[in-house]
């Protein structure tokens, strides 16, 4: 093991012994911020436990000293363990305040770390979270403690430093030049504390995602210790977040570690000669509220979606509490009403009031809110791999959670800790062969393979279309979605698939089950018992909340009851628990049967509603499907003229009995009439190829401007409408003409 020089340099001495600088009074202020952050409070009685069982070695029981693996290095809770004494010595209120036993206890286990220099496999641990731990103990004990043990400890905390190998662009940049940042307060060092500073303020930006250097085929998926370039990784142009070069969503793990540590920093140095510039924050305070905000469920509960390995950890769904929004607000006043907004959902003070349809091109995510439900889909391409690598054992059977995935919430909870019992060939939205057992943990994270997967929006209402073709399998099919206010419409087509020995079969959901569940069969409706069962001529189901509506009376298959399971099959890290676990759980799918050829499904979720409303509910006069097909999927919604087109390849569709549309190129459109006349239309192009997009219709327009022209062709009985597409960073992003 790796063994701690003795030999301190002179300047690191001096840096600890020099005198307070003339800036000293922010400095102070700006550490009494930070201390007082640390200080939270700790229990007498766990500390006293602590000083009773730490050993003469300076060890604890219970702690594998010899496991430095990345599923093991309980040496954290050793780090830990010397921190809350050291908090329990400084504060006037413990028993322990002061105390020699509790300075001792902190002296002999911090000597056994100095002597030892644990170096855990993972490299977080070495660059991130030790010294972070480490800074900590020194800003709150250092100055009573030994000078030799206080500058013997500088070399571990140093190893977080902004020329690091984990200091990459991104959410561990940010993070380790905090805990630098940190140790400078500590040693009083004016001159780098300031370097550091604008190091964090400075990775505050959007970034090219990494295929407008390298092109769609090549992604980084090792995260590019070896580089400083940006190499998309931080926030998109989009406002989600991407920690490595493999397109992954990470805006609710990593993105949002990268926000925190920002604000964290923005409200230590504010009305202090380090403040940050307003530019910065309110950037922040953008992404804050159009990434983080807009992927979470009413900007509350984390989406179960855009979830990687962590979605094999305990509680990884609790609600966001209020605290980063009202940090955020006492920095800046920028859009502060919708700040306050999120404060008061997170105190639970009122209900949510927003309504978006939100795409994040640069991540295949998309986000569809109304104040009474929350969805999302989740895709990839040849853009984007599907799923996190399974890093450190978590997330072991992650394979299809991006195939599709349409997690569906009334409440937020719906999807609360189930994991450990879940069946993960059944992802709600997926279309799945259902195999005897799972891939293997290597074959978790893949690079898409198609380029057609996008959406359309205006911002409130939305489509969305995957050419899905399995990384696992010879499974294909064409999927799509089609969002309303009240509900929205799912459609596959072209399921096929050839070699598998399985049934092939599409999860409508899998949640906790919280209610009866009733169908509707043949008309008739019932409230069925517990148990496993496909059910004939089925009309809609409804549970906890939801609604699942089949325009054609359709075979279903409902499993409802206790499962179980536990968190290790899922996540082997040592602190995952190998104890059974018993959740009741809710399934609705549709079995496609073995080897499918051109199977097809059809059905529309109604969320925030009812058994009454359900069987008050005529769909039919609502909502058309005017196409399911492997080439043209449509829908229309009849009382708002809304009608959303997926063109697969260049088409054709008539969409009223006056109105027909012509599609000359791939892509997906959105059309709204105010009676027969077209009020507007949203294009949107899945390939991100198009420079221009050229579409028909049979109404009369002549119109242009800077986004497009619209020529009428008296022989054709046509409008010839030739629309300018968004390039770069903005390919994929839709384009609204209102006539």
């Amino acid at each position: 093991m790796k063994k701690l020089s003795n030999c301190l340099s002179l300047s690191l001495l001096l840096l600890f012994i020099s005198p307070v600088i003339a800036s000293e009074t922010d400095l102070d202020i700006i550490k009494d911020r930070v201390l007082e952050k640390i200080m939270t409070p700790v229990g007498d009685y766990t500390i006293e436990g602590l000083i009773t069982t730490l050993r003469d070695d300076g060890t604890w029981p219970g702690i594998d000293y010899t496991d430095v693996s990345r599923e093991g290095f309980l040496h954290r809770v050793h780090a830990d363990n010397l921190l809350k004494i050291a908090k329990a010595y400084q504060t006037k209120s413990s028993k322990l305040y002061k105390s020699a036993s509790a300075k001792k206890s902190v002296e002999l286990a911090l000597n056994n770390w100095l002597k030892n220099d644990y170096i855990c496999d993972n490299w977080w641990y070495n660059q991130i979270g030790i010294p972070n731990t480490m800074v900590q103990l020194m800003l709150v004990i250092g100055k009573d403690l030994p000078k030799d043990l206080v500058l013997k400890t500088q070399p571990i905390i140093n190893r977080a430093n902004i020329n690091a190998q984990g200091a990459r662009p991104g959410g561990d940049r940010v993070k380790i030049a905090g805990i630098e940042a940190k140790n400078m307060l500590f040693l009083n060092n004016h001159k780098h504390f300031k370097t550091v500073l604008k190091v964090i303020e400075n990775e505050i930006k959007q970034v090219e995602w990494i295929g407008m250097n390298y092109g769609y085929g090549f992604r980084d998926g090792e995260g590019g210790f070896a580089t400083r370039t940006a190499g998309g990784r931080g926030i998109q142009y989009d406002n989600s977040f991407h920690h490595r070069g493999d397109g992954v969503n990470n805006t609710l793990s990593y993105g949002l570690n990268y926000a925190s540590a920002f604000i964290e920093w923005a409200l230590y140095v504010v009305d202090t000669e380090y403040s940050f510039s307003n530019k910065k924050t309110e950037a922040l305070i953008d992404y804050f509220l159009d990434g983080i905000c807009k992927t979470a469920i009413f900007g509350k509960f984390p989406d179960p979606g855009a979830k990687n390995r962590s979605i094999s950890r305990p509680g990884t769904l609790k609600p966001y509490s209020p605290e980063m929004a009202q940090e955020l607000l006492k920095v800046s006043s920028h859009r502060k009403a919708e700040l306050e907004e999120i404060v008061a959902i997170r105190q639970n003070k009122m209900n949510p009031t927003k309504s978006h349809a939100t795409f994040f091109r640069h991540t295949e995510h998309f986000t569809f809110q109304r104040p009474e439900f929350f969805t999302s889909v989740r895709m990839y391409s040849t853009r984007t791999h599907n799923m996190e690598e399974p890093y450190n054992s978590e997330g072991l059977l992650n394979h299809y959670r991006g195939d599709g995935a349409n997690h569906i919430s009334v409440k937020g909870d719906e999807y609360f800790d189930i994991w450990p019992v879940y069946d993960f060939q059944k992802i709600p939205g997926t279309t799945v062969v259902q195999k005897d057992k799972m891939p293997a943990p290597k074959e978790v994270a893949k690079l898409g393979v198609t380029d057609f997967v996008g959406a359309v929006t205006d911002g409130r209402y939305g489509s969305v279309a995957f050419d899905f073709k399995s990384l696992a399998d010879t499974l294909v099919a064409r999927k799509s979605w089609f969002f309303f206010d009240d509900s929205y419409v799912c459609l596959g087509a072209g399921i096929s698939s050839d070699k598998e020995k399985f049934s092939v079969f599409t999860t409508l959901n899998q949640s906790l089950l919280r209610s009866e569940v009733t169908v509707s069969q043949n008309t008739t409706t019932t409230k069925i018992g517990r148990g496993e069962k496909t059910f004939e001529d089925i009309n809609w189901v409804f549970q906890d909340g939801i609604g699942y509506i089949f325009p054609k009376p359709t075979k279903v298959y409902i499993k409802n009851g206790t499962e179980t399971g536990d968190w290790w099959r899922i996540n082997k890290q040592v602190t995952s628990s190998k104890e059974k676990v018993s959740r009741d759980v809710f399934t609705i799918g549709l079995d496609h049967g073995l080897k499918p050829k051109n199977a097809s499904y059809e059905y529309i979720v109604v969320p925030a509603t009812s058994v009454k409303s359900m069987e008050q509910m005529n769909t039919d006069e609502s909502i058309s499907i005017l196409s399911n097909s492997p080439y043209l999927q449509a829908v229309g919604q009849n009382d708002l003229g809304i009608y959303q087109i997926v063109f697969y390849k260049a088409g054709n569709i008539k969409i009223t009995e006056g109105l027909e549309l012509i599609s000359h190129a791939p892509g997906i459109l959105m059309i709204k009439l105010d009676g027969d006349k077209i009020k507007e239309i949203t294009v949107a192009d899945p390939n991100r190829e198009l420079g221009k997009m050229h579409i028909s219709v049979s109404n009369k327009i002549n119109k242009s401007s800077d986004e497009f022209k619209a020529t009428w062709n008296k022989h054709k009985q046509m409008s010839e409408i030739a629309i300018d597409m968004p390039q770069g960073v903005n390919a994929g992003e839709s384009v609204n003409l209102s006539f």
